[in-house]
């Protein structure tokens, strides 16, 4: 019987662009998602922008718009990047929605009347100037242990000491530079310490198959108590509202109070769920039931692909508000976690310059199948770190993908359309054949259900290796020279053309676009393949069309090259002249000029001419390089307003990454001056 599937992925945060973090765990889910499909089984695949929280709220309000513009700018550029690397939701949405409204005090409303919800004082920092509490990212000072300066309110980054923000030495607030001041305020919670909540995930989190070991033996220790690591959370209650101003969903019987982000952001999978049914994609795609009907049926099983850093928030909140908020809502059936991607053995970082743009690898044109192919290889069902290798990445594909698969149809299809018009025909049992396709079928399709990616393509790549061994001891080259001959180069060509077919049916998850252009084009189909396919064998080819090329090594470089430009050609030489050309209004606006405050100066060791710069933009802070030591004593910047360009693309210098540049000016007869705003500036604000 036919599954009838409710998949997600985890919702990114709609203040910028989706980063290779996101696009790894939507083509882990997306290669899924793909096979249940061509099983047979309904698959309902949505997606979401999570667009609340005081993040949003704040990079709107130094860009002077609203943060639904805001979020809306952001989510214009989703399609280019799920649409490049082959992404097929069948739906996406926004958590800022009225759907999600309806739906999140809903569930509230149910989780009171269930006896959840509690009031109770909570004491914290508040900045008197914005007028608004502090969440920790937001709050600063001496570490209480290191007494390293400017360390954020809930960890310090040198000696990696928890602490709460009272803890803090001369805290500040990174808003605004205000010392807070400790405030109390009434807060809601979800009581998820209730025996009631605390026996349901007992059971829930040990029931086999739902979570991987590794997840369900770290949800255990948080329901039994903190462990023995500092950082480690022992269950308790969960915060869930937060005090205006704040962007998010009201509180339906608290006035001035909001939803904490991360109790509404998780039914936006509902949300987005219901936006779909509602469109009528739903019934379209074979589901004849209304949303509330599927989503309480006992044979709708839903599933959801997260990464390690929100496990707390899936395995025991999500699971417990559905739960206790009852039907139509039910609980996850499944939780598939997965680790990291790192860099050469780096963790992702755009400041240390060891990200990998995703929008920049589709423009430079790499071939959004090569990415989808090496990390379908690389993954598995536990929750590891995945590393891009850039000489990996190129051995890989060059070696499995043209070398072993597309070397297959290209070698043996000329043969079949030169010397038998495209004609197949197979000498001896040809029921031998199809019981080794469907052998291999079934092993790679325990390996796809069960996510273990890395060992499908594994089989499939010993399988490429057979046939293109095979055809090479038949020798058909030689075998074309010889007219008597000709029924056994037919046979030869026809079994490798079988294997190419089986191997583009079992690779379709991975290569969606490769394999719809072989069903088409050279096995002409008029639908893409279905798991089926695998162990029919094919009966005419149509001529070889070109399905893949190889990397070129250059075309890594282009990717790490921030500062090259897209399509490889070199830079033009810049003079006097071109620096003093005419730009457009468009031209302009691609710079992100910010007002940024100087917390901290520092002298470079080793630097004639440098000062290390720490920069406060309202949100984050940066770290700049700048060419200015010999016109000011670090002691005389630290407070003072100046203005950096914020998109510039971080440099890698002998005495660090530079995150960059702030504006100054000079001629001949002196300088530099830095550039200053006026009074009333505040860091964050952009300059337009």
């Amino acid at each position: 019987m036919a599954e009838k599937l409710f998949v997600t992925t985890a919702l990114p945060y709609a203040n910028g662009p989706f980063h290779i973090g996101h696009i790894m765990e939507y083509i882990q889910a997306d290669i899924w998602v793909r096979f249940q499909r061509m099983q047979g089984n309904q698959v309902h695949f949505v997606g979401a922008d999570d667009a609340h929280g005081a993040p949003i709220m704040l990079k709107a309000e130094a860009e002077k718009i609203s943060p639904q513009e805001l979020v809306a700018r952001i989510a214009s550029g989703r399609p280019k990047y799920l649409q490049g690397f082959h992404i097929s939701f069948d739906h996406w949405h926004s958590t800022d929605s009225p759907e999600n409204v309806a739906l999140s005090q809903d569930i509230y409303r149910r989780l009171k009347a269930a006896g959840l919800i509690y009031s109770k004082p909570v004491e914290q920092f508040y900045d008197p100037v914005k007028r608004m509490f502090l969440a920790d990212r937001y709050i600063k000072g001496e570490c209480p242990n290191c007494h390293s300066k400017d360390q954020y309110g809930d960890a310090c980054e040198v000696c990696s000491t928890v602490y709460a923000p009272t803890d803090l030495i001369e805290p500040y607030s990174v808003l605004t530079g205000a010392k807070p001041v400790l405030k109390t305020s009434d807060h809601l919670f979800f009581r998820l310490s209730d025996p009631k909540c605390v026996d349901f995930l007992n059971g829930w989190t040990t029931t086999p198959g739902r979570l991987q070991p590794q997840v369900a033996n770290k949800a255990r220790e948080w329901l039994s108590g903190p462990g023995e690591n500092p950082g480690d959370q022992a269950l308790g209650d969960w915060d869930i509202s937060r005090d205006a101003p704040y962007f998010g969903i009201p509180i339906p019987d608290a006035p001035g109070k909001y939803f904490y982000v991360w109790l509404d952001a998780p039914i936006g999978y509902l949300a987005s769920l219901q936006s779909y049914f509602a469109s009528g994609k739903a019934r379209a795609n074979g589901e004849p039931r209304s949303f509330e009907e599927f989503l309480a049926a006992p044979d709708t099983r839903q599933v959801h692909f997260i990464g390690k850093d929100i496990i707390y928030f899936h395995t025991l909140f999500w699971p417990a508000m559905l739960k206790f908020a009852g039907p139509p809502y039910k609980v996850p059936d499944n939780v598939y976690v997965h680790g990291f991607i790192t860099v050469s053995g780096e963790k992702m970082s755009k400041s240390r310059g060891t990200g990998i743009s995703p929008l920049r690898y589709l423009d430079i044109g790499m071939n959004p199948e090569w990415l989808r192919y090496y990390i379908a290889a690389k993954l598995n069902a536990n929750v590891e770190d995945l590393d891009f290798n850039p000489d990996d990445f190129i051995a890989r594909v060059n070696s499995d993908l043209v070398g072993k698969y597309v070397n297959i149809a290209s070698r043996a299809a000329n043969f079949i359309t030169r010397h038998f018009d495209g004609a197949l025909a197979y000498a001896g049992d040809i029921d031998a054949l199809r019981r080794q396709a469907g052998e291999l079928a079934q092993q790679v399709r325990e390996s796809y259900a069960t996510r273990e990616f890395g060992r499908a393509m594994r089989e499939i790549m010993a399988y490429a290796d057979r046939i293109n061994q095979e055809f090479d001891a038949r020798q058909p080259w030689v075998l074309a020279k010889d007219p008597a001959r000709r029924a056994e180069l037919q046979d030869i060509c026809s079994r490798t053309l079988y294997g190419f077919k089986l191997l583009s049916v079992l690779l379709a998850p991975v290569l969606p676009d490769v394999a719809a252009h072989v069903a088409r084009e050279l096995f002409g189909l008029d639908r893409p393949f279905r798991w089926s396919d695998a162990g029919e064998p094919p009966q005419r080819v149509n001529p070889y069309q070109h399905l893949m090329t190889r990397v070129d090594p250059k075309q890594l470089d282009a990717l790490f090259d921030a500062d090259s430009p897209v399509g490889g050609k070199p830079a033009a030489a810049k003079d006097a002249a071109a620096a003093a050309a005419t730009i457009s209004i468009d031209e302009f606006k691609r710079l992100d000029l910010r007002v940024a405050r100087i917390v901290a100066a520092e002298q470079v060791t080793g630097a004639d001419k440098l000062l290390k710069l720490t920069l406060d933009l309202g949100t984050e802070t940066r770290t700049v390089f700048a060419g200015i030591k010999s016109a000011y004593d670090p002691a005389t910047l630290t407070g003072r307003l100046t203005v950096m360009v914020a998109n510039l693309a971080p440099r890698k210098m002998k005495f660090g990454v530079s995150e960059g540049m702030v504006l100054a000016a000079s001629n001949e007869s002196g300088g530099p001056y830095l550039l200053s705003p006026d009074s009333g500036a505040a860091p964050g604000m952009r300059v337009s």
